[in-house]
C-alpha cells in the first residue's frame, strides 16, 4: 500500500471521528432526569418538565401540571433550555415535540445548540413582601424583605440588613393570597448594594425535595397567569 494511500484513508475517517467525539459531548451534557424549560423560537415559556427516557437523538419531556400550553396534535419545534449538574451550566437545545397522553410529549432530533454559564430556568419578576430568618449572626431572627423574582433554583431578594455571601437563611413568603405561604432554605450567592442602606441577594435554593420544586413550579405559573389577567 502507498503512502498516499494511507495518509489517504487517515484523512477521511477524521471527520467521523470529530463526530464521534461530539456526539460524546451531546450525551455528557444530555442526560435523562435535567428538568428543563420549553419555549418558542420568540421566547414564548412554553411548560417546564423534565428529560426522561433519553435514547440518542429521541426522549420524552414529562410536562409538570398547572401550564397554561393545551394539547395540540401538531408537531412544534421547539427550543428546550436544561441545566447539566455534570458540568453547572445552561444548556440549550432544539427538537421536535409531538404531544401524548399524560401530559407527555415525544422528542424527536434533540440537538444542543450551545452550552452557556447563564441561568437556567425561567425567572418571574414579582415584588412581594417576604421574610429572611436567620439562626445566628447580627441578623438573628426574622427580617422583612422583598421577593424581587424567584425560579425553581432560586430567587432575589431585596433587603435593609446585611447579609454576606455565603449565609443561609428561611424565606417565607406567599406568592399568592389563596394558597399556603411557601418556605425555602436559602443560601446567598451575590451581593449587589444599592443606594439609600438597600441591598439585593441573590439566591441558591437549597435541599429542596422534588416535591418541593414542583410547588414552586406550580406557584411561578398560577402567579404568571395572574399577572397575565391583569393586563
Amino acid at each position: 500500500m502507498s503512502l498516499f494511500n494511507l495518509f489517504g484513508r487517515k484523512a477521511k475517517e477524521q471527520p467521523s471521528q470529530e463526530r464521534e467525539r461530539a456526539d460524546d459531548v451531546e450525551e455528557l451534557e444530555i442526560y435523562s432526569g435535567m428538568r428543563v424549560e420549553v419555549t418558542t423560537f420568540e421566547g414564548n415559556l412554553l411548560f417546564v418538565a423534565k428529560l426522561l427516557n433519553l435514547h440518542g437523538k429521541e426522549a420524552e419531556l414529562h410536562q409538570y401540571s398547572e401550564t397554561e400550553l393545551s394539547q395540540t396534535e401538531e408537531p412544534l419545534h421547539v427550543r428546550i433550555r436544561g441545566y447539566s449538574d455534570h458540568t453547572r451550566k445552561a444548556v440549550y437545545m432544539e427538537g421536535i415535540i409531538t404531544p401524548t397522553p399524560k401530559h407527555i410529549w415525544n422528542v424527536e432530533e434533540l440537538t444542543v445548540t450551545q452550552i452557556g454559564n447563564d441561568r437556567a430556568f425561567f425567572r418571574l419578576d414579582t415584588n412581594l413582601d417576604a421574610t429572611a430568618a436567620m439562626f445566628s449572626g447580627l441578623n438573628m431572627g426574622e427580617k422583612p424583605c422583598k421577593l424581587l423574582n424567584i425560579s425553581v433554583g432560586g430567587g432575589c431578594i431585596s433587603s435593609e440588613y446585611r447579609y454576606h455571601a455565603g449565609d443561609k437563611f428561611l424565606l417565607k413568603v406567599k406568592l399568592m393570597e389563596d394558597r399556603p405561604e411557601s418556605v425555602m432554605f436559602c443560601q446567598v450567592l451575590r451581593v449587589i448594594e444599592k443606594g439609600d442602606r438597600k441591598f439585593e441577594y441573590g439566591c441558591q435554593f437549597l435541599e429542596l425535595t422534588e416535591e418541593d420544586q414542583e410547588k414552586i413550579i406550580q406557584n411561578i405559573f398560577a402567579v404568571q397567569r395572574q399577572q397575565r389577567g391583569a393586563f
